[in-house]
C-alpha cells in the first residue's frame, strides 16, 4: 500500500469547474495505474475515471464522458481530474486509488491504495 493525497475539492456552483489532484506522499506515483472514485452520502463508491501508468490509456464512467478528464504528469508524479459543467449530483467525496497492475479497472477492490478523499460540493 502507498499513501495517496488528494487536493482541490471545494464548493462550486452548478456549471462550474474544479480540478482535483492526486499525489503520493514523498514518493513517485509513476509506477502505478490510478483511478478516481467518488462516494455520495448513502450511496456506494463508484468509478469515475482511470488512467494507465504511462498515461496512454484512459477510461471513464459512461455518464461522465465529456465532462471529466483524467490526466497525469509523471514529471510531477501527479494525476489530475478536471471536472467541468458540474452538476449537484456530482456532489461526493472523491478518492484517488492506485494499483500496480495494468489499471483501468472499474471495481474498487482492484485497488489496494487509497487517499483520504476530498469533498466536492456543487450547489444549484
Amino acid at each position: 500500500q502507498v499513501q495517496l493525497v488528494e487536493s482541490g475539492g471545494g464548493l462550486v456552483q452548478a456549471g462550474g469547474s474544479l480540478r482535483l489532484t492526486c499525489t503520493r506522499s514523498g514518493r513517485t506515483l509513476n509506477t502505478f495505474a490510478v483511478a478516481w472514485f467518488r462516494q455520495a452520502p448513502g450511496k456506494e463508491r463508484e468509478f469515475v475515471a482511470g488512467i494507465s501508468r504511462g498515461g496512454v490509456m484512459t477510461d471513464y464512467a459512461d455518464s461522465l464522458k465529456g465532462r471529466f478528464t483524467i490526466s497525469r504528469d509523471n514529471a510531477k508524479s501527479m494525476v489530475a481530474l478536471q471536472m467541468s459543467s458540474l452538476k449537484p449530483e456530482d456532489t461526493a467525496v472523491y478518492f484517488c486509488a492506485a494499483e500496480k497492475g495494468a489499471g483501468l479497472r472499474r471495481t474498487a477492490d482492484a485497488y489496494d491504495s487509497w487517499g483520504q478523499g476530498t469533498q466536492v460540493t456543487v450547489s444549484s
